[in-house]
């Protein structure tokens, strides 16, 4: 019972790994992580919490049945008609996919480092009782772009590998001329609304003590000195390659717009927003 209370205390770091129960010429039972003559697979059953979705608000939204508002980490998917906005392109095809992928079924959490973000919701990665995992699903189905925040970087290298394969097939939001990349040169000065993929080439690098700025072929009829930049915080560059090679490449950056005094800027927080054109 000892060595069985003991594996109970660890269960928590052998989730991923085949436990094997044997007994001894005593009778007495035992406990590994290793195969051993004899022994079977124990069925072990995790302790997650499963919950019913009450609601999905939107491609990555969805209510609970405990009342908690839970926002997909890693990914975005196009907005829904609210309120007096109306529906992105691909929003209401990724709200149905998940209504119908989350029928019949639970999902289980796995909360981001960061549980909750400032509208309170909380912000995690969903599986469901079939082990899938619904944020990969929907960049998969390219129902959903990838967009991770530092320190959110779990599943990173599966997400963008997926995005990746729905991009060049053209699925979803992908094959949308809504969504196609716009060259910095067709800007305007008022910019261009929601998620967006822009494409010039970097002419200049600049940085302050906060941010490294990525300079961009000038916006046409923009004032002086008021191009398109975008922007990477310093405290996450040891996440990037060495943005010096950016210069004088063609490139493209994903993401949203801000605008501040004439000037066009985009926020980069991790190098999945950055693609090198050929």
């Amino acid at each position: 019972m000892r060595i069985l209370l003991v594996l109970l205390l660890c269960l928590s770091g052998w989730v991923n790994a085949e436990i094997y129960e044997w007994q001894d010429a005593n009778g007495s039972k035992h406990f590994s992580d290793r195969p051993v003559v004899d022994a079977k697979i124990v069925d072990i059953k995790p302790g997650y919490d499963f919950y019913r979705v009450k609601t999905v608000y939107d491609g990555d939204t969805v209510v609970l049945e405990d009342g908690r508002k839970v926002r997909f980490l890693g990914i975005n998917t196009p907005e829904v008609q609210h309120r007096d906005k109306q529906a992105d392109a691909g929003g209401d095809e990724a709200k149905r996919w998940l209504i119908d992928k989350l029928k019949n079924t639970k999902v289980r959490l796995e909360v981001g480092a960061e549980k909750t973000d400032k509208y309170d919701r909380t912000l995690a990665h969903l599986f469901t009782e079939k082990k899938e995992h619904i944020n990969l699903q929907l960049v998969a189905a390219g129902l959903a772009a990838v967009s991770i925040y530092p320190l959110e970087l779990h599943y990173v290298n599966e997400l963008v590998k997926a995005q990746d394969q729905a991009e060049q097939a053209k699925l979803g939001i992908w094959g949308r001329p809504e969504y196609a990349a716009i060259p910095v040169g067709s800007l305007t000065e008022d910019g261009h609304q929601g998620w967006t993929r822009l494409v010039g080439k970097v002419i200049n690098i600049r940085s302050t003590r906060k941010s490294i700025y990525l300079e961009f072929s000038p916006v046409p009829g923009a004032a002086e000195g008021a191009g398109f930049e975008a922007r990477i915080e310093s405290k996450w560059l040891d996440l990037f390659p060495d943005v010096n090679d950016y210069l004088g490449k063609t490139i493209e950056v994903r993401g949203w717009l801000n605008k501040s005094k004439g000037h066009l800027s985009m926020l980069i927080r991790h190098p999945s927003a950055i693609k090198e054109n050929p």
